[in-house]
């Protein structure tokens, strides 16, 4: 911190020039929407909301709900944060448990 005097002799703290927060200094690293295991949906559904949301194959569909199941959780999309915050809340529309993360 550096500090800086101020007029009429007091001394106030005023932040360092060129300091950058976590997100300005990777401001295009990219997001990820992460669908977590619940209780309450059927394997099934979670595949078909897979296939019908994202346009996943059977097969990646199957394999992305298996990781949901067996590791509870799977990365199911990459993008922008406007991207993934569409993607998060169309999952909570379907009824899923989603959140997103920024990649480093």
């Amino acid at each position: 911190m550096i500090i800086l005097p101020r007029l009429g002799g007091a001394e106030a703290p005023a932040e360092a020039v060129g300091a950058e927060t976590d997100e300005a200094a990777a401001p295009d690293a990219p997001w990820t929407t992460i669908v977590h295991n619940d209780p309450v949906n059927l394997m099934s559904y979670v595949s078909y909301v897979f296939r019908s949301y994202f346009g996943y194959t059977d097969a990646m569909a199957e394999k992305l709900m298996l990781d949901v199941h067996n590791k509870g959780r799977a990365a199911v999309s990459s993008g922008s944060r406007e991207e993934m915050e569409r993607d998060v809340h169309a999952m909570h529309g379907y009824g899923l448990w989603a959140t997103m993360i920024q990649d480093r």
